[in-house]
């Protein structure tokens, strides 16, 4: 049981952090947008898309590393 709950937790936080690293990606390209007075979303949709890869090999680095335990 124990073991199952510290697993539990070690997903959680791999998936907060997922999306963290995503909100954070969209709020920078959002801001790039508005710095340089683009109407449409440039910056924000590929910062975000860039966001999504990397968080997705992050997840794939930590799940190769938790697997290895």
């Amino acid at each position: 049981m124990k073991n199952q709950l510290k697993n539990f937790a070690v997903f959680s936080g791999i998936a907060v952090q997922m999306g963290a690293t995503i909100y954070v990606g969209s709020l920078f390209g959002e801001w790039l947008d508005d710095k340089n007075n683009i109407q449409e979303p440039f910056y924000a949709k590929w910062i975000t898309l860039l966001a999504v890869f990397l968080s997705v090999i992050g997840v794939i680095i930590q799940v190769i590393k938790f697997s290895k335990k």
